[in-house]
């Protein structure tokens, strides 16, 4: 199923697009027309990480008239290995400014908006009426449900990607032209209930070959041209080499979306470090605040990786890594902290950090029911991020 060109094409080329696109133009059922449609364009890329900077590199090459970026996240060491469009110079700065240079340098008539914001309930329905398509590459649930939302709210396309390690999936949703993402997955899922790439990993390679099936899918919707991923999700094992395609319809019991109201309580949990893991789930945090006004009363246990520990470590914390305390239970934290135990003392407070929060709200969660009398265990809300932000 193809709903048809998104939009009308400009009237002409000028002599050097037409250079540009040579192999564009040529291209059976595609040629001026697709181009001047792409040129046309109005395209929002939602985050210019992993997935977005495959996204907006192949969208400017391609031709596209017009991208808006957004994205409230800063460039960092880390993104590098898989987040193409930066740079090591770029470190420290604003994503949507280094991307936007990016798109500049490779197409100096592009128009390239940036917003550093987060999308959210008070910009998504904007934002998405003022574009002719919206590509989701955010890497979070709330997100990705709020952007299907605001999709099915405005009658905008949605073109909508995943990436985890070594697998990824890609999916086109149409309002009105087949099933969209609730009909797939009806319930946003919880926050921490997946480890985020930081914490799970990605293979840097598989974004490209993600954000590459999101570009070709944001063009054949523009041109109306091949058969989009409507009603289908491919997905992909990059370890096995395989693809394969899920075909879904839309669900006739589903409720239509008709305001913000279920997926704003998502975008505000998610946008609260720790609060996934909160009183309710039966785990208590600390903020690093309240941390440093234990002073030495308090054992920090660190449940990173070793290689994690090697960038950046808060003083005085023992290691632990949690596949230990999946294994092993309370015992791995008692000879942990052996020493204390050893001569009778009781540890007191035990606080367990990670990242950002999620592995070690899991590490509390697994040790709750063995914790001694006199022992208060909890986790470090927002993990060492949190806590080097307030240092």
């Amino acid at each position: 199923m193809n709903p048809g060109p998104l939009v009308e094409p400009i009237d002409t080329l000028n002599r050097d697009e037409l250079a540009r696109y040579a192999r564009h133009l040529s291209l059976p059922g595609f040629g001026l027309e697709g181009q001047r449609r792409l040129r046309a364009a109005s395209v929002l890329v939602i985050g210019a990480g992993g997935l977005g900077a495959p996204v907006l590199n192949y969208l400017a090459a391609a031709g596209i008239g017009s991208i808006t970026i957004i994205d409230d996240d800063v460039v960092e060491t880390s993104n590098l290995q898989r987040q193409v469009i930066h740079r090591s110079v770029d470190v420290a700065r604003p994503k949507v400014d280094s991307a936007a240079e990016a798109l500049r340098r490779l197409d100096p008539s592009l128009h390239v908006r940036t917003i550093e914001a987060r999308l959210s309930p008070d910009n998504a329905l904007d934002l998405f009426a003022d574009h002719d398509v919206v590509l989701d590459g955010a890497d979070n649930f709330a997100t990705r449900y709020l952007s299907n939302d605001a999709a099915e709210l405005t009658g905008t396309p949605l073109v909508w990607g995943t990436i985890f390690r070594f697998a990824g999936q890609v999916s086109t949703f149409v309002p009105g032209h087949g099933p969209m993402l609730r009909d797939l997955f009806p319930d946003i899922p919880d926050p921490d209930s997946v480890p985020n790439c930081a914490e799970g990993g990605v293979l840097g390679v598989l974004c490209g070959t993600v954000g590459s099936a999101m570009a070709t899918e944001a063009i054949k919707l523009i041109c109306g041209i091949g058969t989009p991923f409507i009603g289908r999700l491919l997905r992909y094992d990059a370890l096995d080499g395989e693809y394969s395609t899920l075909r879904f319809s839309p669900d006739p019991e589903r409720p239509a979306v008709t305001d913000l109201t279920e997926v704003a309580a998502a975008c505000a949990a998610a946008a609260a470090p720790g609060t996934a893991a909160g009183p309710d789930a039966g785990i208590e945090e600390i903020t690093p605040a309240e941390l440093v006004g234990l002073g030495t009363q308090a054992v920090l246990i660190d449940v990173r990786e070793d290689w994690e520990r090697e960038l950046s470590s808060i003083p005085g914390s023992l290691h632990l890594p949690l596949a230990s305390v999946r294994e092993r239970g309370w015992d791995a934290v008692a000879e942990t902290i052996g020493r204390r135990t050893e001569r009778g003392e009781s540890p007191g407070d035990i606080v367990i950090h990670c990242k950002s929060g999620a592995r070690s709200a899991e590490a509390v969660e697994l040790l709750n029911d063995a914790v001694p009398p006199g022992v208060r265990l909890r986790s470090l809300a927002g993990g060492i991020t949190a806590w080097s932000a307030q240092a």
